[in-house]
């Protein structure tokens, strides 16, 4: 590689009483130009000077391609001229002259590097292998549904960050599981408890007989229904437009929310059968906790 200032490139030629031996692409023949031949690539004000067979390696790429780099091209300076960061332009001829190796110099910034990255389109995996090397982390990717309809159901219930009404929706179900938790922290209080409960006393036998109001009738347990009603629908959803059943299940988030929904459903056919029993507490308590753990889930 050779590197000349903008001032110097012409005298530098004429010193040595041959500047016919310096041949520039014409555009031409820049289809069918020979692979020997040179090609200077000014980049604001400094002159690179590499041979067309190295750009050429990467024809997909900003610079190998004849066509994309003809638009920059200069044809009174028989150059190619680019208004970009010049520090970061030694490690992207590097790039092709090494045959794909990327470095980036201690003295451009990351994103400023990135962006030249994007500019001369080299690609994704040079992307990849950048960053890769600057240490961030590899994103996961994320398997979507083939159908269209069941891509936008998912990315709406699965991923806030897709969308303003994806965020909307992460919005309420935070807020419907702090009300499901506010609900059942109300519900253990000795005070509101007393006050669902009832006493009469039969003189007969001297004895006193307590009883419960009727639990459907309970303001707790109609919010809680209501509560359940939006898991249980978030839940069926995320279930028909997931991309795999059995990634559904295996994730240990999903099988959270299952489980957080069964305790009411168990309360519920215990108390439409009138079976009294002593567990429905510990039944609330699971209940509960599981909620707090799907509130820390991010969103």
């Amino acid at each position: 590689m050779t590197v000349m200032s903008g001032e110097n490139v012409e005298e530098a030629s004429a010193a040595q009483g041959h500047p016919q031996d310096i041949s520039y692409p014409r555009p031409a023949d820049h289809d069918d130009h020979d692979c020997c031949e040179r090609v200077v690539i000014n980049i604001s004000g400094l002159r690179f000077e590499t041979q067309l067979k190295t750009l050429a390696q990467f024809p997909n790429t900003l610079l190998g391609n004849p066509k994309k780099r003809m638009r920059y091209f200069d044809p009174l300076r028989n150059e190619y001229f680019f208004d970009r960061n010049r520090p970061s332009f030694d490690a992207i001829l590097y790039y092709y002259q090494s045959g794909g190796r990327l470095r980036r110099p201690v003295n451009v910034p990351l994103d400023m590097f990135s962006e030249e990255i994007k500019f001369y389109e080299l690609g994704e995996e040079a992307m990849e292998k950048f960053r890769e090397d600057e240490g961030f982390i590899k994103e996961e990717e994320r398997p979507l549904p083939e159908k269209e309809y069941q891509r936008q159901v998912w990315l709406l219930f699965e991923y806030p960050e897709s969308s303003g009404p994806a965020r909307v929706i992460a919005i309420v179900s935070v807020m419907v599981i702090l009300i499901s938790i506010v609900i059942f922290c109300l519900e253990t209080l000795p005070e509101l408890k007393e006050e669902r409960e009832f006493s009469t006393f039969q003189p007969s036998d001297n004895t006193t007989i307590y009883y419960k109001s009727n639990i459907f009738t309970d303001p707790f347990f109609i919010v809680e229904t209501l509560c359940i009603i939006w898991f249980s629908f978030e839940l069926v959803v995320r279930f028909f437009a997931c991309p795999s059943k059995t990634d559904f299940f295996k994730n240990i988030m999903n099988f959270i929310d299952i489980v957080a929904i069964i305790p009411y459903f168990i309360t519920l056919g215990t108390e439409m059968a009138e079976q009294e029993g002593n567990q429905k507490g510990e039944q609330a308590t699971s209940l509960a906790i599981l909620r707090v753990i799907r509130l820390i889930t991010p969103y």
